[in-house]
């Protein structure tokens, strides 16, 4: 019984030991696994290297910035005139062709006038018997008063002289009556009032006219012609201002025909309306233009160019450079000195010629990037390429981008 429990007490002792000899062990190595990790120094990593993006860039520089302001115009006669009878009668002669250019003064109608000849001759016969009679009542009158008035009543020597003084009245009745007729007579002429173009004629030789039966025919001015644009309220008052301060802007007036082709006339100054609009706001203003070869037809629309006759230099960035920024502002790309883009918010006015005046935002000499935008962020790096005419389109231009 004594071995047995010595043998036990071995066994025992045995795996106890065993047990105290791993857990040694274990922590032996997990301290030493720490002292190695502390030993050991982290693998370097390689900083991301920015992408250079290859852009072109040009100077903002002064340009004359001349942009033209359109207007929608109508051309319109100065003069119109419709040619109306004066008196009645059958047109017995035509002076003229429809579409004619007609003279002021020339005969355009010719009246059968043989009723007006017959009563201007009786008239002028009216005239003579007058006259005579006047100067028979003016002999009895002097008679009247040379006799001895013991002969004569004094109601007769008031009849003399009554019957004196009517027929110098009937002498300036007749000579009225006369004129009269005298000018019956030569509106059986139908004379142009005025010098333009005359259109279609509404009677021909043979037909009966009168006053009351309208118009003949019409004559339209058409050289010079005048041009009315609508202005708007808050430009005719700025106008006003600088004419009234003596700074009105020399302008160049223009005009696009209908075709799209420039009309070589230039037009001046005729005068503005004495009335804004109520319902556009608007006040028409009026131009008088040349029209030798009646390429401005009256009651046709043609587009009005205005710009400076001396135009001002301005700032001036290309049209390409310009991109819209969210929020509706506009922005360009600014290569600085260190070779980085900036992005900047700029206040620009409307394009000309390809380049867009910079109210605010880029100075003069300042770079520009023009082309190679879409991958540029602000603080980048990039590769100046040399600008071409289109650096969109040109292949040589794609083939550095895409490198």
């Amino acid at each position: 019984m004594a071995e047995k429990k010595e043998s036990k007490k071995s066994i025992v002792g045995s795996v106890i030991a065993t047990i105290v000899l791993a857990a040694a062990c274990g922590t032996g190595g997990w301290f030493g696994h720490e002292m190695w990790l502390k030993n050991q120094k982290p693998p370097e990593v390689a900083a991301p290297q920015m992408p250079v993006a290859t852009v072109a860039v040009t100077n903002a520089q002064m340009r004359l910035y001349n942009l033209p302001e359109r207007f929608v115009a109508h051309a319109e006669p100065i003069q119109e005139v419709d040619l109306l009878p004066q008196v009645d009668g059958y047109i017995k002669e035509m002076c003229f062709n429809e579409g004619d250019i007609v003279k002021e003064g020339q005969t355009l109608y010719v009246l059968d006038d043989e009723r007006y000849r017959a009563v201007v001759n009786q008239r002028k016969a009216d005239l003579e018997a007058a006259e005579a009679e006047a100067r028979r009542a003016e002999r009895y009158w002097e008679r009247m008063q040379k006799a001895d008035s013991r002969g004569i009543t004094q109601l007769e020597r008031d009849n003399a002289e009554a019957g004196a003084e009517k027929a110098k009245a009937s002498v300036l009745q007749a000579k009225a009556n006369l004129v009269v007729a005298e000018y019956d007579l030569k509106k059986a002429k139908v004379i142009a009032p005025i010098s333009g173009q005359i259109g279609k004629t509404s009677a021909h030789v043979g037909d009966y006219v009168a006053p009351s039966k309208g118009a003949l025919a019409r004559i339209v001015q058409i050289d010079p012609i005048r041009v009315t644009f609508p202005l708007t309220d808050r430009a005719y008052v700025g106008w006003r201002a600088a004419m009234k301060k003596g700074k009105a802007p020399d302008y160049r007036m223009r005009l696009l025909l209908p075709d799209g082709s420039e009309y070589s006339g230039q037009g001046k100054w005729d005068f503005d309306d004495n009335e804004m609009s109520r319902d556009t706001a608007t006040i028409i203003m009026r131009l008088s233009f040349p029209n030798p070869d009646r390429l401005l037809i009256p009651n046709s629309y043609v587009t009005l160019l205005t710009d400076y006759k001396t135009p001002p230099k301005l700032p001036c960035i290309p049209q390409q450079s310009v991109f819209d920024l969210v929020g509706g502002s506009q922005g360009v790309w600014i290569l600085k000195d260190d070779g980085t883009v900036e992005q900047r918010v700029v206040e620009v006015r409307e394009m000309s010629e390809g380049w867009c005046p910079v109210v605010k935002g880029v100075k003069v000499g300042e770079r520009v990037v023009i082309s190679g935008t879409g991958k540029l962020v602000p603080g980048m790096k990039v590769k100046v390429v040399q600008p071409t005419m289109n650096d969109d389109l040109d292949p040589k231009y794609r083939a550095k981008v895409q490198e």
